[in-house]
């Protein structure tokens, strides 16, 4: 599977922490994320991870493109729990509906709290989730089956 991970300043502690405690399972599988929360996941855990740009500088908006591309089976994005009035944050506002709306559009398991992320993560450990594998194009399962 592959796994997108963005959090916000406010989260990314709970985020690394969510990593540590699932690293076994996230080592299985392919992992990119926004740059800062990437580094530290990175140096906490020792996952391999694809850094992309930092959020503000378009990270976001490169997951939301792999998304739209089916290249993104499960988004992790841990986001600020209070709301902002200022314009950074309502372009940001506008960046995180993108994302929201772009993970309904594509069927991408989406977890924005602690709680969903486990039973997220517990499920791909139980094999739940496999169906994705064929259900994606892109995936090796049906790539394997193209050349076959």
């Amino acid at each position: 599977m592959k796994i997108a991970i963005i959090a916000h300043d406010a989260k990314k502690e709970l985020m690394v922490q969510f990593c540590i405690a699932y690293c076994g399972i996230l080592s299985k599988h392919s992992i990119c994320a926004t740059s800062t929360t990437g580094s530290y996941i990175s140096e906490a855990t020792g996952l391999k991870i694809e850094k992309l740009l930092s959020g503000e500088l378009g990270g976001e908006q490169q997951i939301a493109s792999r998304i739209s591309f089916d290249e993104i089976d499960i988004l992790f994005y841990f986001r600020p729990t209070t709301p902002q009035n200022d314009l950074v944050s309502n372009k940001h506002y506008l960046v995180e509906q993108n994302l929201l709306r772009l993970c309904d559009v594509h069927n991408v398991l989406l977890a924005t709290n602690i709680a969903t992320a486990e039973t997220i993560v517990t499920a791909l450990e139980r094999g739940d989730l496999d169906y994705r594998e064929i259900i994606n194009p892109r995936s090796e399962y049906n790539l394997r089956k193209k050349r076959e």
